[in-house]
């Protein structure tokens, strides 16, 4: 008999914390999707830091109360070991198994014995993704990179990324365009190529800029980095 009753009171304990997560849950969906512009809020959870609540939205990490009744903007850190937990929070759930990437949507370079891996993601007419292509990609040695185009600027980005795909020696194509300026060959109507779906995989990875970079770990850089940060970043991974 006490066996049962105990049993039903912590049945009845788990029940009324699940009801109490639900409302907590609609509260802040009810308070604070309103105040996002016409964002949602993708999840919702409780963290350690005095009663603050994470909110996943998009790419981006929010905070508010259990009541809603406030929302933190900006980023927590452990007073006592500096570390950014926001940062890392947003790190673990940008992760990607990098085995799953769709990786014949890509042009494949290699260079060397071509055995550390990395994939990039870029904008024919993004400056930042030449800067990163000039100062950093064609400096960087033993190495495979699989560059998805990925087209987010504007229509020509498209344009662009279609005459190099139907190029006759793909990577040659981006580098003398992304390189040197050299405009690439127009390709033939008849040419299928990959845009729409490295849009579509863009879009699920929520990458919101170009370039990025992807490593076998499946964590990510955004970002035109020197290729000082991104020869250690490859070195970490060994």
């Amino acid at each position: 008999m006490l066996k049962t009753k105990v049993a039903v009171l912590l049945a009845t304990g788990l029940i009324a914390g699940c009801v109490d997560a639900q409302n907590t849950e609609t509260a802040i969906r009810k308070n604070i999707e309103p105040r996002l512009g016409g964002a949602k809020i993708d999840s919702i959870k409780e963290t350690p830091y005095s009663g603050l609540y994470e909110l996943r939205v998009g790419g981006d990490i929010l905070y508010t109360d259990k009541k809603a009744e406030y929302l933190f903007i900006g980023q927590v850190f452990d007073a006592k070991s500096s570390k950014n937990l926001t940062r890392e929070r947003i790190d673990q759930l940008n992760k990607v198994k990098f085995s799953d990437l769709p990786l014949n949507l890509a042009l494949k370079q290699v260079k060397g014995d071509g055995k550390r891996v990395i994939a990039v993601f870029e904008d024919p007419n993004c400056g930042y993704c030449k800067r990163l292509r000039a100062t950093t990609l064609a400096q960087l040695d033993n190495v495979t990179i699989y560059t998805f185009m990925y087209n987010i600027l504007s229509p020509d980005s498209f344009e662009k990324s279609k005459n190099i795909w139907c190029s006759p020696n793909q990577v040659k194509a981006w580098d003398d365009w992304m390189i040197n300026g050299k405009v690439p060959t127009a390709a033939p109507s008849s040419c299928e190529t990959p845009n729409d779906k490295v849009v579509e995989l863009g879009h699920k990875l929520n990458i919101q800029g170009t370039p990025a970079i992807f490593f076998t770990d499946g964590s990510r850089i955004p970002g035109a980095v020197d290729l000082k940060t991104l020869e250690a970043k490859l070195e970490s991974l060994n």
